[in-house]
């Protein structure tokens, strides 16, 4: 959400930010909503303290036997209580419309974000790792996986398309990504581990951005909760309507949970495999701020997300994303993108935003720093650390072996009660 003061003071400033993402400018329509509603209550307010003062003149009209005065002011205040309704009607009116129009705006990127209509414009920031000389044709993880136990076919008699059933050896390698990131993001980067809920009501899915614009993404129940598309929900949605301490920030959280998407947008894309679910597992990073804190916590974030690469040995680089191929929400982003050998590229496996304080407006998120009267709204920043299904295909590709086996990396070993590799049952 957006700053109606900054919108006030800087318009131009406003759209020239907003055009970055190609958005037509909305300054204008959003002040003439801002203005109407600015008229109306101060008139409302004004009618308000009227009607109070001159129901206390009646009093004092007919104990004086003044009946003119007293007839006068019981009309005045008769045709504001015909008013004020209508004055009151207007202020919501017009409140719901402004919401509306800033609601539906995306968040501003900071002046390093690269100009850009979509992935062709991102940056590339660094490269890391070594892409393993296999000495054999690769191949991608839907074939390596079929003799270890992954199966989609079973998947889609039972839910359909984008989902998969893991069975055997290779679940044990899943559930052991998933363990190990979040012991990594825990043990040594200093989050705490949340087990939040799965199922969150409109105000959470507003608060981090997904509604209203991106409802057709989200998975909704029959009594109108939403499933989370990301934990990221859940997890930034801790601090909503609360005021908070300046020396309790920053707050750090993690969570492994299952993520569901509907992937309304990604029609006839990664039909095949494990890229994109409908459900899967993810290890989501989410960091609250102060205005202060949050570029170098974006760093932060960002370096604990690419620590679980380096620990499994897999090559990536990481891109700064250009301001077409943002996310709604960020104001900037990276993305760590893995290579896949088997599918001869770099695929996304995490995105790390820092969102300044568009997730704490609308959350009505605040801090309250030692010696101030007023508050500040915090800083909200998520990434994944990281997408389970997404790191399961990068181990499969990286570590297959001539004869269809898979070793396991070392990092993983703890995790396999003592496989250090899975072999082919069929």
């Amino acid at each position: 959400m957006h700053d109606i003061r900054y919108i006030r003071a800087e318009p131009q400033a406003f759209d020239a930010g907003l055009a970055r993402r190609g958005v037509e400018p909305s300054a204008e329509r959003i002040l003439a909503y801002d203005t109407g509603l600015r008229a109306v209550l101060t008139e409302l307010q004004a009618g308000q303290a009227r009607r109070n003062e001159a129901s206390k003149a009646i009093g004092a009209a007919k104990a004086s036997k003044d009946e003119a005065t007293a007839q006068s002011l019981m009309a005045e205040v008769a045709a504001l209580k015909q008013r004020l309704p209508e004055l009151e009607m207007g202020e919501r009116t017009l409140t719901e419309a402004l919401q509306a129009e800033l609601a539906a705006l995306p968040n501003i990127p900071v002046a390093e974000v690269p100009e850009g209509s979509d992935e062709a414009g991102n940056q590339l920031v660094h490269t890391r790792g070594e892409k393993r000389d296999l000495g054999f044709e690769p191949r991608d993880h839907d074939a390596i996986g079929a003799p270890l136990g992954l199966d989609f076919d079973a998947a889609a008699a039972i839910s359909g398309s984008r989902f998969a059933v893991m069975k055997g050896g290779i679940a044990r390698l899943h559930r052991a990504l998933g363990q190990f990131m979040l012991d990594l993001q825990t043990r040594e980067h200093g989050y705490t581990e949340v087990m939040p809920p799965l199922l969150v009501r409109d105000e959470a899915v507003f608060g981090t951005g997904q509604l209203p614009k991106f409802a057709d993404d989200l998975f909704r129940t029959t009594d109108g909760r939403w499933l989370i598309p990301t934990a990221e929900v859940s997890l930034t949605n801790l601090v909503r309507e609360r005021i908070l301490s300046g020396d309790e920030l920053p707050l750090r959280f993690t969570a492994l949970t299952q993520c569901f998407r509907s992937e309304a947008g990604a029609a006839g894309r990664d039909t095949r495999g494990m890229i994109r679910q409908h459900q899967f597992e993810k290890v989501e990073l989410v960091s609250i701020t102060s205005p202060e804190q949050s570029d170098e916590e974006h760093e932060r974030m960002t370096a604990c997300a690419e620590a679980v690469l380096d620990r499994l040995g897999l090559a990536y680089r990481r891109m700064l994303l250009c301001t077409g191929d943002m996310g709604f929400t960020a104001r900037k982003t990276y993305d760590l993108e893995v290579w896949l050998p088997g599918a001869g590229q770099y695929r996304e496996i995490s995105s790390c935003s820092n969102c300044g304080d568009f997730q704490g407006r609308r959350m009505n998120a605040r801090f309250k720093r030692d010696g101030d009267k007023g508050t500040t709204f915090v800083h909200t920043l998520n990434g994944s650390g990281l997408a389970v299904g997404r790191t399961l295909v990068a181990v499969l590709e990286t570590y297959q072996q001539a004869d269809g086996s898979v070793a396991i990396p070392d990092a993983l070993h703890p995790y396999m009660g003592g496989l250090n590799r899975l072999e082919p049952t069929a």
